[in-house]
């Protein structure tokens, strides 16, 4: 919480977008308006790394919270967004720069990167007792990557698991 209290207003809607969705900068940053679902709250992701036969981009349609949605929504309004419009996402190397001083404090903060809050959307998921197939398919990877790449040993508590469900809304219950 104290790194998003660390961030700018503009740095904030990037990382919001990622850790509510888990996805890839790069798929955050091609996400239109009219690429959300509002009914059904989910997202549509059309820029991501996996490929068809065909060599075509893969879609991903992801599930976001409720609260996500109402965000979006802010966001819309505030930036009088059209359907066909973007979101306005930062740059890695911005979102990068912003990360690093809003983790002044932190010791280790070389080890973080835009990518580690993929990571940890995917750990807080699977620490809240989300199946794991259902949240394999939601990052667009396979339960084996999952294993080699992103899932570390499960040591929250009580108090933890309060605070991903305060930021992560109720995603964990989709």
């Amino acid at each position: 919480m104290s790194f998003f209290d660390n961030l700018k207003a503009k740095q904030k809607i990037t990382f919001n977008f990622l850790i509510n969705t888990g996805a890839r900068i790069n798929e955050v940053k091609g996400i239109r308006v009219g690429d959300v679902d509002f009914e059904r709250n989910s997202i549509i992701l059309r820029n991501t790394k996996s490929r068809n036969r065909d060599g075509t981009k893969k879609i991903r349609v992801i599930s976001v919270s409720s609260q996500f949605i109402k965000f979006l929504r802010s966001i819309i309004k505030d930036y009088g967004l059209k359907p066909e419009n973007v979101f306005p996402i930062l740059s890695t190397p911005a979102s990068n720069i912003g990360m690093q001083k809003a983790l002044k404090d932190i010791k280790d903060k070389d080890n973080f990167s835009v990518h580690s809050v993929r990571k940890t959307t995917e750990v807080w998921l699977l620490s809240l007792g989300i199946d794991s197939l259902k949240v394999s398919k939601h990052m667009g990877h396979t339960i084996q990557v999952a294993q080699k790449y992103y899932v570390s040993p499960d040591t929250f508590n009580w108090e933890d698991k309060k605070q991903m469900r305060d930021i992560i809304g109720d995603l964990y219950e989709r």
